[in-house]
């Protein structure tokens, strides 16, 4: 199993496809999922997401990330349920109902969420961050020290991630118990959040240090060696999101 958005060498059709054309085509789809609110193009979306992800075998990721965004979505979706009063009235509230549309407004903020988070992720997964930068420097005309900074924000996640592991486990063994209510896990997780913010400024200067010593400042487009071509592949893409961009503007 792959770590948290670590690149995983493959030959699927999303590893072959130009970097900048899978960034392009996952921001998109992730824009078609909020110009729609067809519950059956969603549907429908969600699962050529999940395809994809078979494609690359990046299923039990995928599965994971849906488990995360779920556990956000229903929040969402349960503002909704309560704020939102439409269709045929199912449920009384004081302030209003929760009828059938409410529970639609709801299901489809989950399924658009979950859908719109999937081709975002798989990017960086199927991808390495050196090809995003130079690739968004090279073809789009990023600024580098914007695109560095994006792709270091990226690549920085799992090392906090890693820290605070390893900072919990330290403190279990000195017999702190991170298992209770709710409010106990805050009041615990604050503590933790010093030496992480130590350990985030050490690696940041050191990562600072480091551009700076190998010419950060002097980067240009003409800068990379590496060239990132075209293909019929990244066409047949581009104008495969394109089109169900505009169907979902269309529904």
């Amino acid at each position: 199993m792959a770590k948290f958005l670590e690149y995983v060498p493959g030959a699927s059709f999303l590893h072959l496809m130009n970097p900048s054309v899978k960034l392009i085509c996952a921001v998109i789809l992730a824009i078609a999922c909020f110009c729609t609110t067809n519950l059956v193009l969603l549907a429908v979306l969600f699962a050529a997401a999940l395809a994809m992800a078979g494609t690359c075998h990046m299923m039990r990721e995928t599965l994971g990330l849906c488990k995360g965004v779920l556990a956000f979505s229903v929040i969402l979706a349960a503002v909704i349920l309560l704020t939102t009063p439409r269709g045929a009235q199912l449920v009384p509230l004081p302030w209003g109902f929760i009828g059938t549309g409410s529970l639609l407004a709801a299901l489809t903020v989950i399924i658009r969420l979950m859908t719109a988070s999937i081709p975002l992720f798989l990017v960086f997964y199927v991808t390495k961050m050196s090809d995003i930068t130079n690739s968004a420097v090279k073809q789009l005309h990023v600024p580098y020290k914007y695109a560095f900074t994006f792709t270091s924000t990226v690549h920085f996640i799992p090392v906090f991630m890693n820290d605070m592991a390893g900072i919990m486990e330290a403190q279990t063994a000195r017999g702190v118990e991170f298992d209770g209510s709710l409010v106990k896990k805050i009041r615990l997780m604050v503590p933790l959040c010093v030496p992480l913010l130590v350990s985030s400024v050490r690696k940041t200067n050191s990562a600072a240090i480091a551009a700076e010593v190998r010419g950060f400042h002097l980067r240009t487009r003409d800068s990379g060696f590496k060239q990132y071509p075209l293909a019929a592949r990244d066409y047949i893409a581009l104008a495969v999101s394109v089109a169900i961009l505009v169907v979902a503007i269309v529904l």
